[in-house]
């Protein structure tokens, strides 16, 4: 698979060096190459996995071993039935947004990807080629809200109740899930509605969850987002920022978790997206188009070979997307025990005073970026060129527009980011 990392802002990287010249990098199966220098590489590995801690909840899994099996039936069932996606791992260049997205699914908590770019470069096929990709987690069986049978904060009210009542808890692992919200979704679609059905047929006022329902503990991505209806940028501000949606309905009002990752895709050229959204995306990835004749090529060959027959194309990666998922699981097992050194804290907090970040959202994402892409390379600690990687893509977005200045907004943050760290 190609390297994985942003090569439009961090061109620079070819012509400087952080690493340590008594370092010893260990071989695995990705390399990471920094922009223009194919020569120079950061090796990364597989993690090993760490134990998960527990909450103070005692959950009981009374699912049957016959059940288990029947569900995973009809897992496969639903797999071999559904739409063909393009494989992860078949996605040819566009690395910084691949890079992204990788570091999202390892730790969700980042907060997100925007993705900005011309028509027809592959947005919406990446992101929608991740699904493959997704872990499983544990959800309480029968739940709308996918609600963590550890994690509080994620529960829905009912969950909540049977834990109080000393109730137990059936519970099944799934894939994490991945939300399309369409353009044209109404407000009650996207938040949730009275369930008419049983109002009329029981004489009962009950809810009917939505799209942030479904999305919870998942990711809720949005094509086109600059183009999204202003009533709906502000629902998504108001879960985003509090992890819970709250709908009031005709004598209704109900609250649950709606803990998402959001992606959003977009083409600058079709309007620019409102600050206090854009700023809830943890990352933001710039992608172009392909300017090498042979790599062109190369994706319309791969594109027909796809079209021509799914099932056979998607075999052919199948070795590669398996080793992509062992490496996802293991630095998501790891993430927690990788550590950054307080001086390199204090060092990415001067890059984002020193450029005038509004807030500290841009501190804590990039923190968590870097040690994402760590336990990516299967190491236990933070390294200058783990920050390097990253620092583009949290703050570029962040930064004030000025409309005189003519240079990228990612270059300037490398600018800033070697004149702290030199």
């Amino acid at each position: 698979m190609a390297s994985i990392l942003g090569a439009s802002s961090t061109a620079i990287l070819a012509s400087r060096s952080l690493s340590s010249p008594t370092s010893k990098p260990t071989l695995a199966s990705f390399s990471f190459t920094s922009g223009l220098d194919y020569g120079r590489k950061f090796f990364g590995g597989i993690g090993i996995d760490g134990k998960k801690g527990r909450s103070q909840f005692a959950v009981t899994n009374v699912a049957t071993d016959i059940n288990s099996v029947e569900q995973a039936q009809k897992r496969v069932a639903a797999k071999e039935n559904q739409r063909p996606v393009y494989p992860f791992a078949a996605i040819v260049g566009q690395e910084e947004m691949k890079l992204c997205l990788l570091l999202n699914v390892i730790d969700p908590k980042i907060g997100g990807v925007m993705i900005m770019g011309d028509r027809g470069t592959g947005k919406s096929t990446t992101v929608r080629s991740l699904v493959d990709l997704l872990p499983e987690i544990e959800v309480v069986s029968g739940d709308p809200y996918n609600s963590d049978p550890e994690d509080p904060e994620s529960m829905g009210i009912e969950v909540r109740e049977s834990i109080v009542k000393g109730e137990e808890l059936s519970v099944v692992m799934t894939k994490i899930n991945m939300v399309d919200l369409p353009l044209g979704a109404t407000e009650d679609r996207v938040c949730g509605t009275i369930d008419i059905e049983k109002a009329l047929t029981e004489g009962v006022k009950a809810f009917e969850p939505g799209l942030l329902a479904k999305a919870n503990r998942g990711i809720l991505y949005v094509d086109e987002v600059n183009l999204l209806d202003d009533h709906l940028v502000d629902v998504l501000l108001d879960s985003a920022a509090s992890g819970w949606n709250t709908v009031e309905r005709e004598g209704i009002s109900i609250s649950h978790p709606a803990r998402f990752i959001l992606i959003g895709s977009g083409n600058p050229e079709e309007g620019e997206l409102r600050p206090q959204l854009l700023d809830r995306f943890g990352m933001h990835a710039q992608v172009g188009t392909v300017r090498d004749a042979e790599l062109r090529v190369k994706i319309v060959e791969e594109r027909a070979r796809f079209d021509r027959n799914p099932k056979e194309f998607r075999d052919s990666y199948k070795v590669e997307q398996e080793k992509l998922q062992q490496q996802i699981a293991s630095a998501r097992s790891s993430l927690s025990s990788v550590q950054i050194d307080h001086e390199l804290k204090v060092k990415i907090s001067k890059v984002c005073a020193e450029l005038n970040v509004d807030g500290l959202r841009g501190d804590i994402v990039t923190n968590r970026a870097a040690k994402a892409l760590a336990a990516l390379k299967g190491r236990n600690n933070v390294s200058p060129e783990d920050i390097a990687t990253v620092i583009p893509n949290c703050l570029r977005h962040r930064l004030r527009k000025d409309p005189l200045e003519s240079i990228d907004s990612g270059l300037l943050v490398i600018e800033k980011f070697y004149e702290v760290f030199s």
